[in-house]
């Protein structure tokens, strides 16, 4: 049993609805909307003032309106209905594992990963892997996974994006209010608070655990903010994917060896051990030492260690892979491999990756080494990888490499809207919920009226625009005189608005539709049938090419010959990206294939009824069926990247000219754009059931959990 030391409650709080701070510190919250609106109701003004956090909202509301609410006997009825369904759902015993795996319910899953993107009110994420790891917190919490997650609360979190008024990007980190965080210190079984220490060179750097609770699972987070280090070590794991090497080999180490630790401290033995990527390898190489000192032979170890864990490769690129140099490796693990009983050779071949400026210890070939199951995040992805690291298996072909494919999905009660999810509930069966991955579901979505989904669908376009506009008068207060020459942003909800909001690396091309500008000026300004283009994302800190990228897209978004088509959302979160998938009629997605692993943002949307026009990359080659969207360009090779930036321009201005924009202006006599409405609905009908976490998540059970804890069963690609 893990302890969970619940948070302290607040004093005085009206007995009535004293409930509030218990669901507070559960991230169920955060994919109800029904329990949100319970502290929205209160003071809406402060909610978003708080954005969106429970734990700060009632540390800041007023005792009056808690007193007022807890009077209300329409407030009351609404309470008891969300706590009623809060606690049928933690206290459930039938859920899809247990009915389907009933054996293995005290296996548990444990779920490494350096970021997760929960909410946010909690910025520990930077962009897919850490939406991909919240989303895989809340479908195992759904589906009833014995399952742990393992990762940083990093004290200054992710940087909020600042857009100077000449487009520069400036990175500013705010320190996080523990106080304000639904997270309460991991305690062991003896009900003391866990702190671990993993030894670096010439001291021990120690981590105090956080648990977050996500529904029925528990998230624990290290923290090496503690008096027991030095204030260099303190600052450790202060920000996310932050410093130099010595700092990612050391952040690494804490998260691979000292969140092992942190189980065992807590008291968690998995039976199954998950890296999602390359970052928290280092966990083989603590299992390792811990089957060794328990005197297992070292062959013996790596068979054992290898039999029970999974790795999940999400990168396409190999300067992507963390790598280290062998004299760090040296610095660094110099008194682990005589713990290991072996000799240095034999160590650094764990992870060797010979490169042409020399060999590299890399976390990727180690991962591979001390796994036993790995895949990749899409078919086309897969295929990649097993080209990527055929070098591993070279007695087999490259198709015979073991990395199969479990394409990603998305979490879908965290990304569909709550006015899309009430209308699909008039035709879906009662209980959808719990056949989301089943297509058959979703069929009756050809059945709502045009005119009711067009409504809907204009509603959050509305929504979006409104939300746009406060975002830019937030930005415009801050800047103050500086912005006083600043347009005005008016987004058009009755126009066509396409989105684009990713990570602004370059192989994702955010600037690809500029390529041609006096033919994109004629495109968006067309007098009865204008288009708007609404870009946001972050670029990493040291990436002076995507920070170039952000202000050649801000500044254009200033161009008086383009006043009101081209916007640019400054701090781009999991709420900009909300509204952004919801209220958006076009998702547009362009990297330079096939670079895009997989990408998600584009499911969010089709989810929501958006049209996806995306290049053939990642998810898109097995979601498109010539009915819910468009494909840019095709699957051919080119000579050079100029080359296929050309050709995949001329592709999505061609379709944007003669398809996309007709399309979605083809009025029939009421004024509905049908034939537009029957994609959206096909694009919903396909999207939501296939690339739903639902799916994706039993496809790990089976295909990888499940054998990982013994059982052998068929894999499929």
């Amino acid at each position: 049993m893990i302890r969970f030391n619940a948070p302290v409650p607040l004093a005085p709080f009206p007995a009535r609805i004293s409930r509030l701070q218990e669901l507070a510190y559960n991230i169920w919250w955060s994919w109800h909307p029904e329990a949100q609106e319970l502290y929205q109701s209160i003071d809406p003004s402060l909610w978003e003032r708080t954005n969106h956090n429970p734990v700060r909202f009632l540390r800041e509301v007023y005792l009056g309106q808690l007193e007022a609410a807890a009077s209300n006997p329409t407030y009351l009825a609404r309470y008891d209905r969300v706590m009623i369904a809060f606690d049928r759902y933690m206290n459930a015993t039938d859920t899809w594992f247990r009915r389907n795996h009933p054996d293995k319910a005290d296996q548990v899953i444990a779920y490494f990963s350096a970021e997760f993107g929960l909410h946010e009110a909690l910025p520990i994420y930077s962009g897919g892997l850490g939406i991909l790891s919240g989303d895989h917190c809340k479908e195992a919490s759904d589906l009833g996974l014995p399952f742990v997650g393992v990762g940083f609360l990093y004290p200054q979190g992710y940087f909020r994006q600042y857009i100077t008024p000449e487009g520069v990007q400036e990175a500013v980190y705010d320190r996080l209010n523990f106080p304000d965080l639904p997270a309460v210190p991991g305690v062991g079984p003896d009900g003391r608070e866990v702190l671990v220490g993993v030894e670096l060179p010439g001291r021990t750097v120690y981590a105090k655990v956080w648990r977050i609770q996500v529904g029925r699972i528990p998230l624990f987070l290290l923290d090496t903010d503690v008096e027991q280090n030095a204030p260099q070590d303190r600052e450790l794991s202060a920000r996310l994917y932050g410093g130099d090497q010595r700092i990612r080999i050391s952040q690494e180490m804490m998260l691979g060896i000292g969140g092992v630790r942190a189980l065992r401290a807590i008291g968690v033995h998995p039976s199954v051990w998950h890296m999602n990527e390359g970052h928290s390898a280092f966990l083989g190489l603590e299992r390792l030492r811990e089957f060794v000192v328990q005197g297992r032979p070292f062959d013996k170890a790596v068979e054992e260690v290898r039999n029970s864990t999974v790795f999940t490769t999400h990168t396409p690129v190999a300067a992507g892979h963390d790598a280290f140099p062998f004299h760090m490796m040296d610095e660094f693990f110099a008194g682990f491999w005589p713990q290991l009983n072996i000799d240095r050779d034999t160590f650094l071949s764990l992870g060797r990756h010979d490169q042409p400026w020399g060999p590299t210890f890399s976390m990727t070939v180690l991962a591979l080494r001390l796994s036993g199951q790995y895949n990749g995040v899409s078919k086309l992805h897969s295929q990649v990888s097993r080209e990527m690291w055929h070098w591993l298996w070279p007695d087999r072909p490259v198709d015979k490499v073991p990395i199969i494919a479990v394409t990603n999905g998305v979490h879908t009660d965290t990304w569909l809207a709550p006015q899309l999810a009430d209308l699909y509930s008039t035709v879906l069966r009662p209980d959808w919920r719990q056949h989301i991955d089943d297509p058959a579901t979703w069929e009756p979505i050809a059945n709502i009226p045009d005119e009711a989904l067009w409504s809907v669908h204009m509603e959050l376009k509305r929504k979006l625009a409104a939300f746009i506009r406060e975002r830019d008068w937030q930005r415009r207060r801050r800047l103050g005189p500086l912005a006083e020459h600043d347009i005005d942003p008016q987004v058009n909800p009755k126009a066509l608005v396409i989105g684009f909001a990713r990570r602004f690396a370059t192989y994702k091309r955010a600037t690809l539709i500029f390529r041609d500008m006096e033919r994109l000026k004629r495109l968006l300004n067309q007098p009865d049938c204008p288009v708007e283009l609404l870009f946001a994302g972050k670029a990493h800190p040291a990436d002076e090419p995507g920070k170039d990228f952000i202000r050649q897209v801000y500044l254009l978004s200033k161009d008086p010959a383009l006043r009101d088509r081209i916007y640019f959302i400054e701090e781009y979160d999991i709420n900009v990206a909300r509204h952004l998938v919801q209220g958006v009629d076009v998702w547009l997605n362009n990297p330079r294939r096939p670079y895009e692993a997989s990408g998600t943002s584009g499911q969010k949307a089709g989810l929501n009824g958006a049209l996806n026009v995306s290049i053939l990359d990642g998810w898109w080659p097995e979601a498109y069926n010539g009915k819910n969207g468009w494909a840019i360009g095709d699957d051919r090779s080119y000579a050079s990247q100029e080359e296929q930036d050309a050709a995949d321009a001329e592709s999505l201005y061609s379709l944007l000219e003669n398809e996309v924009i007709p399309l979605y202006y083809q009025r029939d006599a009421d004024g509905l754009p049908h034939d537009w409405i029957s994609r959206m609905k096909n694009s919903i009908m396909t999207i939501a059931p296939n690339f739903s976490f639902a799916r994706m998540l039993k496809e790990y059970v089976e295909w990888l959990y499940i054998p990982a804890m013994g059982v052998e069963l068929a894999k499929e690609d």
